[in-house]
């Protein structure tokens, strides 16, 4: 079988594309993590399939490296999103479905915004918050992020008693000047990622809770892989509503791959 596959990243965070509004794909798990592979498929974090659901512009199907579907991915949203437009499906606005409910986009050339779901409970432990933006997230403030062995750390955490059933998501993230800088370990990826967008997500509201944002409902995030901003508005200590992830999501190239 012969496949049309389309490459985008946003800040970093990279995926395989496919167009499956015909139905007509079914891939296994051993497929996936062969496509996403970085030496001998393609190479990516994850492969979505763009497909029809009822009411909407079109169905997020969302798969990690490791060939697993799984939770809400920020980044993907938004380079899905940029791949509808490619092929036809949307202009410059989207309302679409993920496996944690109803997303809209928005368009402007190749800035991607996206509506995540509302956050209403943070868990706010000794040194760490835990909280869910579409996927769960670990988040702990450290010093010299720059220079941290996320994988090591990250791992540490992924794994411990508590989330090595269902995993989690580890981010560190230190306050530099007017912006958030912030890294991750990725379950299902199993490594460092260059960008995560629910877990900026995440670093923000667990900034704007922690008083260590410098602006009341916005925060400018950094990350390996680039630069984004999460807009958001706040009703009581932990409950957050209209929160935006914004970015940019790039088209890398497209190829035909035989499976």
């Amino acid at each position: 079988m012969k496949l049309n596959c389309y490459k985008y990243q946003g800040t970093g965070n990279d995926f395989v594309l496919i167009d499956n509004r015909d139905n007509s794909i079914s891939l296994s798990i051993e497929q996936i993590k062969w496509l996403c592979d970085r030496r001998f498929g393609i190479g990516a974090d994850g492969l979505m399939l763009l497909e029809l659901a009822p009411n909407v512009d079109f169905k997020m199907v969302y798969y990690n490296s490791d060939g697993n579907e799984s939770s809400m991915c920020g980044n993907g949203g938004r380079c899905i999103t940029a791949f509808a437009k490619k092929i036809g499906v949307i202009e410059n606005e989207a309302k679409f479905i993920a496996i944690d409910g109803l997303h809209e986009a928005k368009i402007i050339e190749d800035w991607i915004s996206l509506k995540m779901n509302d956050v209403r409970k943070i868990e706010v432990g000794n040194d760490f918050f835990y909280l869910n933006t579409g996927s769960p997230h670990f988040v702990k403030f450290v010093s010299d992020v720059e220079n941290l062995d996320v994988y090591s750390e990250g791992k540490k955490i992924r794994y411990n008693s508590r989330f090595e059933a269902e995993g989690t998501n580890v981010n560190f993230i230190e306050k530099k000047e007017n912006e958030l800088f912030v890294r991750t370990y990725e379950r299902g990826v199993e490594n460092e990622t260059l960008s995560c967008g629910t877990g900026v997500t995440a670093a923000a509201l667990v900034t704007a809770i922690s008083g260590a944002s410098t602006t009341k409902n916005n925060c400018a995030i950094k990350t390996l892989g680039g630069n984004l901003n999460v807009k958001f508005e706040k009703v009581l200590e932990n409950t957050f509503y209209n929160i935006w992830l914004e970015g940019p999501a790039t088209f890398v190239f497209k190829t035909e791959i035989e499976l």
